[in-house]
């Protein structure tokens, strides 16, 4: 019974951390899209960051635009995938990736389904960018990077 409690205590946290991100990532997206124009660039603390509105069809540095459709079914199944992972957790490290995780990928996905273009064709808005880094990311971006440097971390310890 304790071995219950406790799976559950993780699978809550980590669904937690899944919707505070995913709400994070739409606040500042929403944000994004209201105040930043699209072809001007906003730089900020001595061009250490970069505010940059890019609506990205594609995955990752914009790669595979047409594929738009197929991210969005790969990131649903990742999300079932994660969600039915869940109920199995037993760490807190693994609480808090899947967390980071699930809701980097739901509100990448939301964008898919939601944004112009139609469901399942939306484009993802990016607005962070980085010198030296090639790629605009958002913050569901930055969630899905730091849950796997975290995978990395609890599976080496």
């Amino acid at each position: 019974m304790a071995r219950v409690i406790g799976s559950r205590r993780y699978t809550v946290a980590a669904l937690v951390i899944a919707f505070a991100v995913c709400a994070v990532d739409a606040a500042s997206k929403a944000l994004a899209v209201a105040d930043l124009a699209p072809h001007r660039s906003v730089t900020l603390l001595g061009g250490l960051i970069t505010l940059h509105l890019y609506r990205n069809p594609g995955a990752a540095f914009g790669i595979g635009p047409s594929y738009t459709v197929i991210y969005a079914l790969i990131e649903a199944a990742v999300l079932v995938a994660i969600v039915r992972l869940s109920r199995r957790l037993r760490s807190w490290p693994w609480a808090i990736t899947l967390g980071l995780l699930l809701g980097g990928a739901a509100g990448n996905l939301a964008d898919r389904l939601f944004r112009s273009q139609g469901p399942l064709r939306g484009f993802v808005i990016d607005w962070i960018k980085l010198p030296y880094f090639p790629p605009t990311f958002n913050l569901a971006d930055s969630a899905i990077t730091i849950g796997a440097a975290v995978i990395v971390l609890a599976t080496s310890t």
